[in-house]
């Protein structure tokens, strides 16, 4: 058992899988010498050499064209995209080949990598440094998309989809890499994770469901703890994949509950709130009590760092969502 932040732990969770197997390769833009500007990949180029931790050149698209063509020889290929607003330069790349290249050639090529990308706000950075893109990936066929919220599911998530044979985009909480320490037992999760497609009851309640993934679980978490010293029981639900989205403990819930607040820091407009919205209010309608309730980032631009905790879901955002879901 080893108590290791969420950066730590991706790291150590990328270490296991490179000496697991020496057909993983990592790519990105200062990933080697500098251990990338989160320090995620600290100390992999100097264990396992830069011919398996490669610092590329500032080209999103050549990086993860370049993996394509790694991928289709064997290799696993774990790219890090410096930025969540970084990645469109390889949008095209990602849509159009890594993620049709299993359909197109009738199951014959396989195209086994890990886009990771750090996500959202909270850092005090400037747009295309806070972006909430997954909804993006998530509505793109041939992607699986997941979120971790915390160091465990980190190291063991990281592993299980470098092992995945299908495209994974890997999303990571950017604000949560340094934030408070959790136990890892490395041994236990390398030998039964919790299965990778499947989200998790975080905490259990009776009153009302939150649904959240990445950086707002923890908020949702907050929120709960809250709730509790007025009376409120709150169910909160880790999504932990996103595509596909694995709502069966949702739905449990929601039928138990009879409310729901979906909290993200992406847009609220077609975001995946509206997606769970839709999905849960076709499954459990006659369950709930009120309409299924969204909270996310206001549809701007990411605004300045200055004012980023008002544009972000926050403890109080939350609680008012929970107090309008009484309401009805």
């Amino acid at each position: 058992m080893t108590t290791m932040s969420l950066a730590k732990a991706l790291n150590a969770g990328l270490r296991r899988a490179m000496e697991d197997d020496d057909k993983v390769v990592i790519m990105g833009e200062d990933v080697g010498r500098l251990g990338g500007v989160f320090r995620i990949t600290d100390g992999l180029q100097k264990d396992f050499g830069d011919d398996r931790v490669i610092d590329t050149p500032l080209a999103e698209s050549g990086i993860v064209g370049t993996a394509v063509g790694l991928a289709m020889r064997g290799y696993r290929p774990v790219v890090e995209i410096q930025f969540d607003g970084f990645v469109y330069p390889a949008y095209d790349q990602i849509v159009c080949q890594v993620a049709k290249l299993h359909y197109r050639s009738r199951g014959r090529v396989r195209i086994p990598m890990v886009i990771r990308i750090p996500f959202g706000g909270g850092i005090g950075a400037v747009e295309h440094h806070s972006e909430s893109p997954e909804a993006q990936f998530v509505h793109t066929p041939g992607l699986k998309v997941v979120a971790c919220s915390n160091p465990a599911d980190a190291y063991a998530m990281i592993q299980q989809a470098i092992h995945a044979d299908d495209p994974v985009i890997f999303l990571e909480p950017k604000r949560l890499y340094h934030a408070a320490k959790a136990d890892v037992d490395e041994a236990a999760l390398s030998e039964s994770p919790a299965p990778l497609w499947q989200s998790r009851v975080v905490r259990s309640g009776s009153d009302a469901t939150l649904v959240a993934y990445g950086p707002t679980v923890s908020t949702c978490l907050d929120a709960a703890t809250v709730a509790a010293e007025e009376g409120r029981s709150l169910e909160v639900i880790d999504l932990r994949t996103l595509s596909p989205l694995d709502l069966v403990p949702v739905h449990e819930s929601v039928r138990r509950t009879g409310r729901l607040v979906v909290v993200h820091e992406a847009h609220v407009t077609l975001g995946l709130g509206a997606e769970i919205a839709a999905r849960v209010t076709e499954e459990c309608f006659h369950s709930l009590e009120a309409p299924v309730l969204r909270v996310g980032g206001f549809d701007t631009p990411y605004p300045p760092a200055r004012i980023e905790e008002a544009f972000l879901p926050d403890l109080d955002r939350v609680l008012d969502a929970v107090d309008r879901t009484f309401g009805f």
